[in-house]
């Protein structure tokens, strides 16, 4: 079964969801090139308050930020170790312009795929 990048990120104040959109559309094909089968972002539409916690609390949003709710696919965990290096060593994905989102906030690990229905 497939393995699963999830993510769970603050974006910025300011950062509209068209502006995050062209960030992740140029990212998604550096690790398509580099094995992932399927780059998924998605951004925060119903997300409800929680009694004892929730996404909101989980990143510290602070006010004006929006969340995005994200995950890469890979065949393998393999496949993923292997393509994690590359794109990290990718000249494409070293940092120029500033991130659209709080790394340090961010929420993130890797997950073997245990149903695919």
């Amino acid at each position: 079964m497939s393995y699963i990048d999830g993510f769970l990120a603050p974006v910025l104040a300011g950062t509209t969801e068209e502006a995050y959109r062209d960030f992740a559309a140029k990212a998604a094909p550096i690790f398509r090139e580099h094995g992932a089968t399927r780059v998924v972002e998605g951004w925060e539409d119903d997300v409800p308050d929680g009694k004892t916690t929730d996404f909101r609390r989980a990143v510290q949003l602070q006010k004006g930020e929006k969340i995005v709710f994200s995950w890469i696919e890979w065949p393998d965990k393999e496949t993923r170790d292997a393509g994690m290096k590359k794109v990290m060593a990718d000249p494409r994905m070293q940092p120029g312009d500033p991130m659209p989102f709080d790394g340090p906030r961010m929420i993130f690990g890797g997950f073997r795929a245990i149903v695919d229905a």
